[in-house]
């Protein structure tokens, strides 16, 4: 089991929906949250990709020399950037951070953003894009020399001087709801990523995208996308779920509702639907609460309870073939500690952190130093 972690390159806080307790994105704030993700024995973290937030390539990118261990899943971007541009800018950062990129391929969800970036195709129009992307960014990747023509690439002699480190290419990770999205997850993609819906609806993805893929002679393992609110007890989660959106109100519901019906994400209408904008009912599943989709697009549901419970949906998921789970926390420092600490010695890690040998001393926190030192002369 791997279980990475997120970069709130957009802002950070404590609540949704107000600017109290408001963190900005600073790269010292953001070099925290990366140190804390490589010292704790994360896999890695995402990065989010879009106009809402710093860019990802150059956000990992400084990232990469505070960091030893941690990956860095970073998106490209079919139709903003060609596949030899991605194909030298993945090579690149594979080598200089020795192999620890993970590649998201994000095919858009949003119209008026992918206007804005110059990408004026219809959602199955950008997925026919995808595939020829993504043959084209495989052969480069991997060494070969690359002529293509398709409906929307005219490659000639694509090639790439300098290869990855990892063979024969970064791995591909993708999400996507559609039938044109599991299309190609089936024909090119390593991992395949769900957001956090309930198992039923996660399992029934699964079976789909494992058929298209052995039709195409090939398997693809499977992650999902979720935010965690774990606690030392159940009530203590459920009160803190609660904290979370205490500030979000009718407006805010509606607001975001309005904004996010923009989409023509099939991912982001089952969001949605989970929730509908009304807060009655949010846990949509024993422990799956869907309160943060109120007002946040993308990821909308979170796992809460107690560490025990938290784990025990976890390993239902991975019955179903989930084998990766990205997390996020508000606010992502602390969260980053707190899910570590009581989630990580319960579950079957890929991953561990290097214990530390020094043990700790209950002297500073019980006696002063002058008694201290007083039991240690008459220790002596």
């Amino acid at each position: 089991m791997q279980i990475l972690w997120f970069i709130p390159t957009g802002g950070d806080g404590r609540y949704l929906g107000t600017e109290n307790g408001r963190r900005t994105a600073t790269p010292d704030y953001l070099q925290q949250i990366a140190q804390a993700v490589d010292n704790l024995g994360y896999t890695g973290a995402l990065l989010p990709t879009g106009p809402f937030c710093e860019d990802a390539w150059i956000t990992a990118a400084s990232l990469i020399s505070v960091t030893k261990r941690m990956k860095f899943l970073v998106a490209i971007r079919p139709g903003i950037s060609s596949p030899g541009v991605a194909a030298r800018m993945a090579a690149t950062f594979d080598r200089m951070s020795n192999g620890r990129l993970l590649i998201n391929v994000v095919t858009g969800g949003d119209p008026i953003q992918l206007a804005g970036d110059g990408l004026h195709l219809s959602h199955d129009e950008r997925y026919e894009l995808t595939d020829e992307f993504l043959t084209v960014w495989r052969g480069i990747t991997s060494g070969e020399t690359v002529d293509f023509k398709g409906r929307y690439l005219d490659i000639k002699g694509g090639k790439l001087l300098f290869p990855p480190v990892q063979k024969p290419y970064p791995p591909l990770w993708f999400g996507g709801s559609s039938a044109a999205a599991k299309l190609v997850a089936a024909k090119h993609i390593d991992a395949y990523l769900t957001w956090g819906e309930p198992p039923e609806q996660v399992a029934q993805k699964i079976a789909e995208v494992r058929q298209l893929a052995a039709e195409q002679g090939r398997t693809v393992s499977f992650g999902i996308r979720l935010h965690v609110i774990v606690r030392e007890t159940e009530s203590a989660a459920w009160d803190a779920a609660n904290e979370l959106i205490e500030y979000v109100d009718d407006a805010a519901i509606a607001k975001a509702k309005q904004a996010l019906a923009k989409s023509d994400s099939e991912g982001q209408r089952r969001m949605s639907q989970l929730h509908n904008g009304s807060r009655e009912a949010l846990e949509i599943s024993p422990n799956l609460w869907a309160g943060i989709g109120l007002v946040r697009g993308g990821a909308g549901t979170a796992l809460v309870g107690d560490a025990d419970t938290v784990v025990a949906r976890m390993l239902e998921y991975r019955e179903l073939g989930i084998e990766s789970f990205i997390f996020s926390g508000y606010p992502h420092l602390e969260e980053a500690y707190r899910t570590a600490e009581l989630l990580f010695p319960r579950l079957p890690l890929q991953n561990e952190s290097t214990p530390l040998t020094q043990q700790f001393s209950p002297f500073g926190e019980i006696v002063s130093k002058a008694e201290f030192a007083k039991q240690l002369t008459s220790a002596s």
